[in-house]
Formats: structure tokens, sequence, C-alpha cells
């Protein structure tokens, strides 16, 4: 079982909340220059190998529990392909698109997560929460539709990883009693079962799960990803460990802009005032939400990069 958290340390969650977000666009960085060599799925093991590597000795060592039950153990697995799906639809979609307008589709996950919610579980939303996601989706669209022009239907990859990561975050919901570092040990398992054999299955096809060997600086690429995933996640936990999650949702948003500054310093890439305009309305919504879950005395899901574990 998991400590309670806490919340009596509001200012140093909010900083490691903060550096969450300056760390995280980084595994975007790494996955974007692998692509250049490897196939999409060879980073996204790399990612949860990486992962699995750190924090299962960890795990261990701490003497945690992996998995309880049978019913534990599905739903960690169902985690498992969730996030292995987010992660391989965002690696893909940034391996083609700027890393800004791909993280921006993603903000869409709280607004899913929000109405899945409704839908399938007859959790009270009220008209004010929806019509704030329904301007969410609006900026979506305003961004996508730039990417449409220019990616094709590429651009629906980042809606199609939000999608997949409100889905692995409502999974997670009836994980909580798990220690986080023992749930990110078994998750990334869980992906490997299913992502290891595919990379065998389709070795030398040539097409997005084939592997290749990595040489020189490839290496730090495929490392980069899951170390930095890692360390950003740990961060995000430690965040919501001290601080109450109504306090630094809002903080989460900062990733836009450590990602447009990543994406402009290391791709020459910047947002036109279009897509912009798009982030603009997918924030305001964002934080409109955040600010209706603080009224209701709920805590607001947060939203995050789908490169997590």
């Amino acid at each position: 079982m998991t400590q309670s958290p806490s919340l009596d340390r509001p200012l140093l969650g909010m900083v490691m909340m903060m550096t969450y977000c300056a760390i995280a666009p980084i595994i975007d960085v790494f996955a974007k220059l692998a692509a250049e060599e490897h196939a999409v799925g060879q980073i996204t093991a790399a990612r949860f190998l990486v992962q699995g590597a750190i924090l299962l000795p960890v795990a261990l060592g701490m003497r945690l529990t992996l998995v309880r039950n049978r019913r534990d153990a599905g739903l960690i697995f169902l985690r498992g392909l969730f996030t292995l799906a987010a992660t391989f639809t965002f690696v893909w979609a940034v391996s083609i698109m700027p890393l800004a307008n791909a993280l921006a589709i993603t903000f869409v996950e709280p607004f899913i997560i929000l109405l899945l919610g409704w839908a399938l579980f007859g959790e009270e939303v009220g008209p004010r929460r929806i019509l704030a996601s329904l301007v969410g989706f609006l900026g979506v669209l305003i961004v996508v539709r730039p990417g449409l022009l220019a990616f094709g239907t590429a651009a629906l990859l980042p809606l199609a990883s939000g999608f997949f990561f409100a889905c692995y975050m409502l999974v997670t919901r009836a994980l909580r009693s798990y220690h986080p570092v023992a749930l990110q040990s078994s998750t990334a398992i869980a992906t490997l079962v299913v992502a290891l054999p595919l990379l065998m299955i389709f070795d030398g096809s040539g097409g997005m799960f084939d592997p290749s060997l990595p040489q020189g600086k490839y290496w730090i690429w495929l490392l980069g990803v899951g170390v930095a995933a890692t360390v950003s996640h740990q961060g995000l936990t430690l965040a919501l460990n001290m601080a109450p999650s109504a306090t630094i949702a809002p903080l989460a948003y900062l990733e836009l802009a450590f990602s447009t500054l990543a994406g402009l310093l290391i791709f020459h890439d910047f947002p036109s005032p279009i897509v912009w305009l798009g982030i603009a309305v997918i924030v305001a919504a964002g934080l409109y939400l955040i600010h209706r879950e603080r009224i209701n005395h709920q805590k607001p899901n947060v939203p995050g990069d789908p490169t997590a574990s």
C-alpha cells in the first residue's frame, strides 16, 4: 500500500511540477532525434526497457508488491497497452511534426477523461464543464487544421495519443493503492511483454517495428528517451505527493512553453499564429476546467506527456 500523501510542502511541490514540465519535452526531443534512424516501435520499446531497468531494481530493493491479484494484473496489463499505444502514436507524431504542435493536440486528454467519465461511469458533469470541453476540442481542431494541410492524416496521431492516454489515466484510477515505483515497474514489464515480441516478429520487415542496432550517438538518443521519461515522471509523482493537485495542475501547461523552446532551439520549429490561437483556446479551456474542479472540491486530472509510464 502507498503511504498517505504529505500535502504540506506546496512550494516544493510546485518546483517538482515545473521540473517535470522542463524535463518532459526532452523525451520528445530524444525521440525525434532517434526517429531519424530507428523505427517508432523500437524507440517506444526502448523507453519502457530503460524505465524497467531503472525502476525494477529499486522496487525490488524496497520490497514493493508489483501485483496483488489477477484483477490487478489484468488492469496493469490494460494500463500497459494504453500507455504503449499513447507513446507509440506520440513518438510517431513527433517524428514528422513540430514538438509544440503535437503536444498541444495531446492536451485534449483532460477533456476526453471528463467526457468518458460522464459517458461510461455516470460521473456528474455540469453544463459549464461540458461547454469547456467542447471549447477545448475546438482549440484542438484549430491546431490540427494546419497540420492536416502540411502532414495529412498523420496530424491526427497526437489526437489518438491523447485518447489512449486518457484511457490510461482512467485505468490508473483503479490502481491508486500501489506505490508509484511499483506501478511504473509493473507497467513497464506489461508493455515489454507486448512490444518485444512485435520487434522480433517484424525484424527485417522494414516497417515501424523493424529494429536496428544503434550506432554512435543513437545509443544516447534511445537511452535518453527512457531516462528522461523515468526522471520526469518521478518529479510528477513527487509533486502530487507534496501539494494538492489543484495547486499544481495549472503548471502542467508550462510543458507547452518548454516544448516550444526545445523545438525552436533544436529543430528550428516555431508555431504559426493560427497554432498559437489554438493553443490559447486549449489552455484557457483547460484552466477553466481546473477552476471548476477546485470549486467542486475535487482533484482535477493533471494534463501531461503521453510517454508516461
